[in-house]
């Protein structure tokens, strides 16, 4: 109850800080600009301009990415505005009670002069004018700079990246909403940065308006103390020279504090870690160190130099390398490659220590594990691509493929069984290899060093890299440096990371053999599943009027051709209403067909879009339906120079729709769908093939191509 009741206050005051302080101290700082401010708060409020000033930096640089910081552009102008105003409020001060003396307009101004000055006016000027050189000429300007590149560089890439996203869609690595969250990051992203652009403009101007209100104040004060209040030209410059230079200073460093925020996030990196944490673990390198520790210790012993403490600088730098490298693991990278190893299964063939961290075991001892591997899916991976699954240094492989199993398990309907990654010393360095079973369904290679980029339509500069097939498409594409991935993009390139490529083709992969994954265990997970809903007709049909291998089967044959089983108990009524008509198992998966296809095919188009459907003309069809008859159980037997034009033709009328960002599924009379499914799908792995009797009667189609004899007609 406590804590209920004290998150319901931190609510609260939350929204009373939106709802009333942000409003009500904007309408405070325009009226400082016109009302005059007693001197107690005008301390108050430059104590204040210095908190916000250093709270905007901690968390500018406590922030892992600068997107997590999106309110910064907006802080930067209230705090520059509520500078302002203090210089506004100040001046008027300064001008109006400077013949009082140093402490005529607060305690903070007087102590921030005296402090600099130390008696001397022109030390004050001059450490007040070098403050504005850095502040504008160094940090704005830099700053600036980065925030107008990174604003143009951002933009220009949005769409490689939503197009990017989209491939991740398809190919099930993200789900639809991570995709949707995906694509609201991107846009903002780009406002941020577009802000960001706006937003350095600020801190420019606000270094140039300390100058010209230094100058104001010094002009103005000596005039006004001269002329109005009789004072000799010592006094006065000894008042308001001292109370003008406080005044700038006690607006500049705020002001250069929040321009060293303004930097900070602006050349931020995204990274998991805070900037701390993020620059000490790059720059704890001890080979680094070591070179850095020699040439002190030589710079050490040249004559005329301040030999002692050059020395003492060495052996400071050679404690820490010493330090670094027998105390920081991240630098041991022989060790981390083991560890990283060890995590992955081990190497082939390999021996190691036991789990208890006992003595190696023999060389010439060969365990079981080392022989056999039940795992239902595998990766092998080179030793070039350990990196990619090892936390320790943000590898994203096993996350995505993680990714990849739970959608694939949520549009078949059955858990897809743990992958195993794992290293295989006999691979090539950038080569990869996936297992169903023990069999190889297929490799390639992917280089974790660059970018994979794909063409797209109006892609016409030929990029430098290397040229390979993209494994899950077969479509041409280059493997690029990192660096060019904005080039590629601007010419109309999709630029993809290489850990996508690797589970794309995972993802493929599942789905082309998700019939073999599924087993008897997994058939009574979801049996045992539905019984908690309905035990009667998990009791009443399993195993009393189909054996538990039967439905297996069955399942199986449907899984083999991507046809969801996710609703079991339809499964399960139809198959007890086909119990009497003793059908084999893929007689079965067909006669289920129907019922099941509506969850297919809501899975390639949106109800609200049509669903693109490639035909055969109907003499081709009349022609393949006499062939199956003639032929029997023998399946249909096609010519061979039939079916290349058939393959082609229905190839290209697939890879049109793909081009449209759409999936066509193929429409046939259910006597030839069957036979013909297997001959497409052996040439074409994600066509699927549905009979006229299996559309469901509520959606829309369009017949996109039609597939005669010769060639296509298009529709």
């Amino acid at each position: 109850m406590e804590m209920t009741l004290s998150r319901l206050g931190i609510g609260n005051l939350k929204s009373l800080i939106g709802g009333f302080v942000m409003p009500i101290g904007i309408l405070v700082l325009v009226a400082m600009m016109v009302l005059p401010l007693p001197v107690y708060l005008l301390d108050t409020f430059f104590v204040s301009n210095i908190l916000l000033s250093l709270l905007i930096l901690m968390v500018a640089m406590h922030t892992h990415r600068p997107l997590e910081f999106s309110s910064f552009p907006t802080l930067l102008l209230i705090a520059t505005v509520l500078r302002l105003g203090l210089n506004v409020a100040s001046t008027r001060i300064i001008l109006g009670n400077g013949h009082e003396g140093s402490s005529a307009a607060g305690k903070v101004i007087e102590a921030f002069g005296q402090f600099v000055i130390a008696g001397n006016f022109a030390v004050g000027m001059f450490v007040f004018v070098i403050l504005v050189i850095i502040n504008l000429v160094v940090i704005t300007k830099g700053a600036g700079r980065v925030s107008e590149v990174s604003a143009r560089f951002t933009l220009d890439a949005m769409p490689g990246k939503q197009m990017a996203i989209d491939a991740d869609l398809n190919a099930g690595v993200l789900s639809n909403e991570e995709a949707k969250l995906r694509r609201e990051e991107i846009t903002q992203e780009a406002d941020f940065y577009g802000a960001m652009d706006g937003a350095s403009k600020f801190v420019k101007g606000d270094a140039i308006a300390g100058i010209l209100i230094l100058a104001i104040n010094i002009i103005g004060g000596l005039i006004i103390g001269l002329a109005q209040h009789g004072l000799s030209l010592e006094s006065a410059a000894e008042s308001y020279i001292l109370l003008s230079i406080g005044d700038g200073l006690v607006a500049q460093i705020p002001s250069l504090l929040l321009a060293i925020a303004t930097a900070i996030i602006v050349t931020r990196v995204s990274s998991t870690q805070d900037m701390a944490k993020h620059i000490g673990r790059q720059v704890s390198l001890f080979r680094a160190w070591v070179p850095v520790a020699g040439v002190l210790l030589l710079i050490g012993f040249v004559p005329g130099m301040p030999n002692l403490l050059f020395l003492f600088a060495a052996a400071a730098a050679g404690l820490t390398a010493y330090f670094l490298r027998n105390f920081t693991p991240e630098d041991n990278e022989t060790a981390q490659s083991a560890k990283s190893t060890a995590a992955l299964g081990g190497g082939q063939g390999q021996g190691g220590p036991d789990e208890d961290g006992g003595e190696p075991t023999s060389p010439d001892q060969i365990e079981l594990s080392d022989v056999t591997d039940n795992s239902p899916v595998s990766i092998q991976l080179g030793y070039g691509l350990i990196e990619m699954v090892d936390e320790q240094t943000g590898g994203p492989l096993v996350n995505r493929i993680t990714g990849v199993r739970k959608q694939i398990s949520r549009n078949l309907g059955f858990v897809i069984p743990a992958v195993r990654v794992r290293d295989d010393m006999s691979l090539g360095a950038n080569q990869y290899r996936l297992r169903i079973g023990q069999t190889i369904v297929g490799e390639d290679e992917v280089y974790p060093d660059r970018k994979l980029a794909i063409p797209g339509e109006q892609s016409n500069l030929k990029l430098s890299g290397i040229d390979v097939k993209e494994p899950t498409f077969g479509i041409d594409a280059t493997w690029i440096e990192a660096h060019k991935q904005t080039e590629a993009e601007s010419q109309g390139y999709v630029v993809v990371e290489p850990e996508t490529v690797l589970t794309t083709h995972v993802s493929q992969i599942i789905t082309k053999y998700a019939g073999e994954l599924l087993g008897q265990d997994d058939v009574q997970a979801l049996l045992d599943n539905l019984s908690n809903s309905a035990p009667s007709l998990v009791q009443s049909v399993v195993p009393k009027l189909i054996p538990l291998h039967s439905l297996t089967g069955i399942l199986r044959e449907l899984l083999a051709e991507r046809m969801p089983i996710s609703d079991l108990r339809r499964i399960l009524e139809t198959l007890a209403n086909l119990s009497g008509k003793n059908l084999s198992v893929s007689e079965s998966a067909e006669a289920l067909r129907p019922g099941l296809a509506g969850l297919l095919v809501q899975q390639i188009a949106p109800l609200s879009q049509p669903l693109p459907v490639i035909t055969l003309s109907s003499e081709l069809e009349h022609m393949l339906i006499q062939m199956v008859r003639q032929s029997g159980e023998a399946g249909l037997m096609l010519d061979n120079a039939l079916a290349e034009k058939m393959i082609k033709s229905i190839n290209s009328a697939s890879e049109r729709a793909s081009a449209e960002g759409r999936q066509a599924v193929m429409v046939v009379s259910p006597a030839i769908r069957k036979q013909l499914s297997s001959i497409v799908r052996h040439h074409i792995d994600d066509m699927i093939v549905l009979g006229f009797t299996e559309l469901p009667d509520s959606r829309k189609i369009n017949v996109i191509a039609t597939i005669s004899g010769e060639d296509e007609q298009q529709n």
